[in-house]
Order: C-alpha cells, then sequence, then structure tokens
C-alpha cells in the first residue's frame, strides 16, 4: 500500500513532553488510540478517550511495569500485513484491531548511567516492550507509521496536519530507518555498560578523506572526557593518540605544553608554568600551529586560555582546566575540548599489511642520562644532558626519518619523515631559521645512527654543540673523531626509535 489513512495508534511514551498536540489531532480525526500506564492517564487527563490496552489483551500491566504490551493481540496489530489475506483472517478471528501508527519514547538509559545510577536503576530503565514496538513497527512500514521518539513529533505532527492523518510509503520508510538508528544506538549504549571496553566500537563522520568509512574499536570513555565542541574525527583521533603518547613521557615533568600537526610535534617546550610553556610551544612554528592539536600536562589556567584562545585549534587536552579557562576556551563552538584521564598507551601496536595485520609491541623505552654512553673526548655538561633528554623523547615520537634540534627544553624544530637523514637534518636547520631561533649551543636528536659524518659536520656548521643518536653504524667513528676535531659532544643511547 503506498498511502494509508492512520486510523488507530498505539501511544507509550516515557516522556510526555510534547505529546498533547499530537493526541488532541488524531482526536480531531476519530483516531482510535490506545495506551498503557502513566501515558494512558496522561492522556485521559486531557479529557480524551483512549483504549487501555490490557482491555485490548485481557491482561494487566504485570511485573511492576515490566510487562503491559508484549501480547499477540498487540504485535499483531501492527505487524500484520493489510495486503495479506491469511493475515487478515487472522486477525478477524483472533479480534485483533489493525494499529496504524506506533509512537515510542525509550526508557532514558543512556541518562541513568550519566547520572550516576545504581545497577538496579539502570536494569530497570532497560527497555523491552518500547524497543519491541520499534522494531516492529519499523518492519512493518509498509503499512504502519512508526515514531520512534520525541525527537521525531513535530515530523508527524506536521504531517497529520498537512496530509489530514495520510501517510506516503516514503514517509513511512523514512520514520522506519530512524527508528532502527534509534534502536541499534539503545543497544549500544546498552552493550557499552555492560562491557566498557574495546568492544565498543564509534562510527566517525569519515575516514582521512572524506570518500572513506571511518570507525573507532575501543572505550574512548577512559581516555577522556570530551566537555565541549564537535564530534572528534578520524584524522582527530590519530593527533589525539600521537599527542597522549607525546605527553606520556613528560607526565611527571615541570608544566610542559605540546602542538601537534599530522602526527608530529611542531612545538613543544617546558617552563616553570604552563602559560610560558604554551608560548614556548607556538613560538617553535606558529604557522603550523594553526588547525593543530593542543595537550598540556597540567592544568589550563585563565591566562594561558587567553593566550590561545585567538590561535584556531582543532583539539585540546589537559588533565583539568580552570572555570575561567574553560569559559574562555567553549566560546569557540567547534572547539573540541578534552579531559584527559590517567592513561597508560596499550602495550601492542596492530596495523593492517596486505591480507593480515602486523603487531609488535609498542616502543616504550626512554632513555634518561644513566643510558647515555658520551664517546667524545668532552661530555655534555648538565643543561645539554637535560636537553638532549628532551630531544631525544622528541624524536621518538617523530615520524622517521627524523631530526630534532633543541634548546632550553624548546622544541626549535625538527625534520620529519625524510627519506635521508640529511634532508631531515637541512629540513630542520631551515626551519630553525625561519623562526629567528638562534642554534648557537643547541642540541641534535636522531631517531637512528648516522652512517656517515654528513650529518654531525652540517649540524656543527649551524651551531649543534651537542648530539644524541643510537649509534650502531660500522663508520660511528668517522663521526665521533669530527665532533672531537671541533670541540661537539656526542653520546650514544644503543637503543633506535624508528616510527614509520
Amino acid at each position: 500500500m503506498s498511502s494509508v489513512k492512520i486510523k488507530s495508534a498505539l501511544i507509550s511514551v516515557y516522556n510526555k513532553e510534547g505529546i498533547d498536540p499530537i493526541v488532541r489531532e488524531l482526536h480531531k480525526r476519530n483516531v482510535t488510540i490506545f495506551s498503557t500506564g502513566g501515558t494512558q492517564k496522561h492522556i485521559e487527563n486531557l479529557n480524551i478517550p483512549v483504549v487501555p490496552v490490557e482491555d485490548l489483551t485481557f491482561y494487566p500491566s504485570i511485573l511492576g511495569g515490566r510487562v503491559k504490551t508484549l501480547h499477540p493481540k498487540v504485535f499483531g496489530g501492527i505487524l500484520n500485513r493489510r495486503n495479506d489475506v491469511s493475515d487478515q483472517e487472522q486477525l478477524k478471528k483472533y479480534e485483533i484491531p489493525s494499529i496504524d501508527l506506533v509512537i515510542v519514547d525509550l526508557y532514558p538509559f543512556k541518562e541513568t548511567v550519566k547520572e550516576g545510577g545504581t545497577d538496579d536503576e539502570i536494569i530497570e530503565k532497560i527497555d523491552i516492550g518500547g524497543i519491541a514496538l520499534i522494531r516492529a513497527a519499523a518492519k512493518n512500514f509498509n503499512d504502519v507509521v512508526i515514531i520512534p521518539s520525541v525527537d521525531n513529533y513535530l515530523s508527524l505532527i506536521t504531517l497529520i496536519k498537512d496530509q489530514n492523518g495520510e501517510t506516503t510509503i516514503e514517509q513511512r520508510q523514512a520514520f522506519a530507518k530512524k527508528a532502527f538508528q534509534v534502536s541499534s544506538e539503545y543497544d549500544k549504549q546498552i552493550n557499552k555498560w555492560f562491557k566498557p571496553s574495546n568492544d565498543q566500537v564509534t562510527s566517525l563522520r569519515y575516514g582521512e578523506n572524506p570518500h572513506q568509512k571511518g570507525e573507532f574499536h575501543g572505550d574512548l570513555d577512559s581516555v577522556f572526557t570530551k566537555v565541549h565542541g564537535k564530534d572528534l574525527s578520524y584524522n582527530n583521533l590519530l593527533d589525539v593518540d600521537a599527542a597522549v603518547c607525546l605527553m606520556h613521557e613528560f607526565i611527571n615533568s615541570k608544566p610542559t605544553f605540546a602542538i601537534l600537526k599530522h602526527n608530529n610535534a611542531c612545538g613543544l617546550s617546558t617552563r616553570d608554568t604552563i602559560e610560558e610553556a604554551y608560548k614556548g610551544a607556538l613560538a617553535g612554528d606558529p604557522i603550523s600551529a594553526f588547525g593543530g592539536v593542543l595537550i598540556s600536562n597540567k592544568e589550563i589556567s585563565e591566562d594561558c586560555a587567553e593566550n590561545m584562545h585567538s590561535l584556531f585549534f582543532e583539539v585540546i587536552l589537559a588533565p583539568s582546566y580552570s572555570k575561567k579557562a574553560l569559559e574562555i576556551l567553549k566560546q569557540k563552538k567547534n572547539r573540541i575540548i578534552l579531559i584527559q584521564k590517567p592513561f597508560s598507551p596499550s602495550k601492542q601496536i596492530v596495523r593492517t599489511a596486505f591480507n593480515g595485520l602486523l603487531i609488535q609491541n609498542r616502543d616504550l623505552l626512554t632513555e634518561t642520562d644513566k643510558e647515555f654512553k658520551s664517546v667524545t673526548k668532552n661530555s655534555p655538561n648538565s643543561q645539554e644532558i637535560e636537553d638532549l633528554i628532551f630531544a631525544n623523547k622528541i624524536a621518538k615520537h617523530t615520524k622517521s626519518n627524523t631530526i630534532v634540534l633543541a634548546k632550553n627544553q624548546q622544541l626549535l624544530a625538527s625534520g620529519t619523515g625524510q627519506t635521508s637523514r640529511v634532508d631531515a637534518l637541512n629540513q630542520a636547520i631551515q626551519k630553525a631559521n625561519t623562526f629567528k631561533f638562534n642554534l648557537n649551543n643547541s642540541v641534535m636528536a636522531s631517531d637512528a645512527f648516522f652512517p656517515f659524518p654528513d650529518c654531525v659536520e652540517i649540524a656543527h656548521k649551524a651551531g649543534i654543540k651537542s648530539v644524541v643518536h643510537p649509534g650502531g653504524s660500522i663508520k660511528d667513528q668517522l663521526s665521533i673523531d669530527y665532533c672531537d676535531s671541533v670541540d661537539m659532544k656526542m653520546v650514544i643511547t644503543g637503543t633506535r626509535h624508528f616510527k614509520h
């Protein structure tokens, strides 16, 4: 059937708000209304005739309201096919009236969980009859209109008025689609409560590009709480993951702030205050910071928020925010604000390759001065050691091949993802010069060894004084000898940090 006239309706809603105009419009058109419990009483209080479902089923609401509509006379009325002779004969035989419209607003399960309800309270908010009604009516959209939530009330009342209670097959199908979305999301929330684990699936707007589908499989709620802004995208999540893993290296450090773009740090600094740390991070590359992901290891203060507010950025993560800071940052409606929870990255990394998976242990090694082996005549002083540790941490979390330049606990520049280490170094030097950094007495970190002394030679000419790298080249000594000849200092860690 293409066009169906609504002659009967079943209304069973938790939230009664907005239902009155619908009921009145149905009554005007002599629609028979069936209802249950609180909804029935609400309609009766409007002085509108309503048939209790128990008058249809000859069973009262039982088990404390757990069983009200679960009866063949209800579901037979919804599921019968109007053009099926056998179905219609059975309706007549068992005295089952057809139901043309089903309006349901489910128990507030998600809200009860969010408000901290007890297990018993949450369980009682798992809707059974409502979900069954939604699915039954949606399945039979050829003949039945399903309104699965209060969000669809306005559409229904407009339709009733404009079309005098008639609906087209296209309209019923559209409502059915929304109904299954409601049902799916409701089940997802229940599953999430029962299994707060990596079984959860979050649909994303799209993948890396709009023509790619994207999903996240895991429990984002265990990592952070989103307090403002639009939904996170696939690319946002990649950058946030990179940011969290990087800042994990500085979890016990003084105030540290990082700005990431395309999974790489474009700015990072450690200072006495988080405001100064932000300024230091931004100075590293204020151009790349545009549209980036920001992360802090300390609470965001009002002063810090004031400073960063003028910058366009996608996401900010911090363990906490002052009240004033949140007020400032929330002024941009799409800005994503996350409160990071205590979190340790997973111990394995999984990615696809060919028709299978590549699985490896996460790189959890981070060198301190205890792992540093000085191999030149002169050893780095305490300040240089601190900067070498700082730069080495950043290099570990930067795409290979990489070179990181730092001074006074500030990222000056990095060369990222280059096919040659020389290219990475030249990129870093050029970038540092672009933003007017003085490289004299700065330090350099490399994610892998130097196969030739060309890098240390270039570094020396740029003013770099100390170098850290894994070592392990058969020509290590050539680089060491060059450093000794120009009074550069070099330490070797023995650990490579490739990040492909």
